[in-house]
């Protein structure tokens, strides 16, 4: 699911075309897993995802043949919370908390229009 998610990620500039890669990807233990890393690796975008137990557990049974240890960056792992609240104040409908639509597009609309109106409310209260 990350992957193709990669693949349509765009971030407009002021100038020139838009950026298709992040410096970083910030995710949970759910993300640590070989394909994920490596497809990172290979476009050279930093993870700062941590290595769950069961896998740590198995690196180090295999001794040196299990490779090095998964470098963590704590600081910036720190600071996955504020995806995790924005994820959250987007479960609030209950549409998008139950996944209820049919099609991954009906899905990914209800998420845009959700944001927009998330983003409009906080355009009108700034002063």
């Amino acid at each position: 699911m990350l992957i193709p998610l990669m693949d349509q990620l765009r971030v407009a500039r002021a100038v020139g075309r838009p950026r298709t890669r992040p410096d970083a990807l910030r995710g949970d233990k759910a993300y640590s897993s070989r394909a994920i890393r490596a497809h990172l690796r290979s476009r050279g975008i930093k993870a700062v995802i941590p290595e769950p137990e069961d896998q740590e557990g198995h690196r180090r049974r295999r001794g040196s043949r299990g490779g090095r240890p998964v470098s963590l960056d704590a600081d910036d792992y720190k600071n996955r919370n504020v995806i995790e609240r924005s994820y959250c104040h987007l479960k609030q409908w209950r549409a998008i908390a139950t996944r209820y639509d049919k099609h991954a597009v009906t899905y990914r609309a209800a998420i845009i229009l959700h944001s927009v109106i998330t983003w409009t409310k906080a355009l009108s209260d700034t002063p």
